[in-house]
């Protein structure tokens, strides 16, 4: 979808990012791949926005993946299974979802710069996965910004 007023464009995508296995995910590429729009905005901004309760967002470290292997390690560490949870009818890994979802966050922004996401040179976007075996994720991005 694009909508045109004042010189600016608005595109937006809803896409699905299959399944992952608990963990983070470096998935900047598959992101982009989804969004052949952003090569028509000169100046603008991405807004990444996942529909998950149990999963999250990031832009974080894109070149060592021990990087992501720590995060998964350190907030299991500080968000265990094993927390006697009052919400626990979906499984001892949903409620520490939730919590670790709400500590990241649903959604990141980043700058377009002539067509391409404005991302530092060690950044990246991440699909922060809470739960042991989760399917599919829907992300909704949105693209807004000034036509090329």
């Amino acid at each position: 979808m694009a909508t045109g007023r004042q010189g600016c464009v608005w595109y937006q995508r809803e896409v699905s990012i299959p399944g992952k296995k608990r963990g983070f995910h470096l998935i900047t590429e598959e992101i982009i791949g989804k969004i052949p729009e952003l090569s028509h905005i000169q100046m603008g901004i991405a807004h990444v926005h996942i529909k998950h309760t149990s999963a999250s967002l990031a832009i974080n470290e894109n070149w060592d993946p021990q990087v992501r292997e720590d995060m998964e390690m350190f907030l299991t560490k500080l968000i265990p299974e094993s927390t006697p949870f009052k919400h626990s009818c979906e499984g001892p890994d949903d409620m520490p979802a939730h919590i670790k979802a709400c500590f990241l966050g649903n959604s990141v922004n980043v700058p377009i710069t002539d067509g391409k996401l404005n991302l530092g040179s060690w950044q990246g976007i991440w699909l922060c996965e809470h739960r042991n075996n989760a399917g599919p994720r829907k992300v909704v991005i949105t693209l807004q910004g000034a036509p090329k």
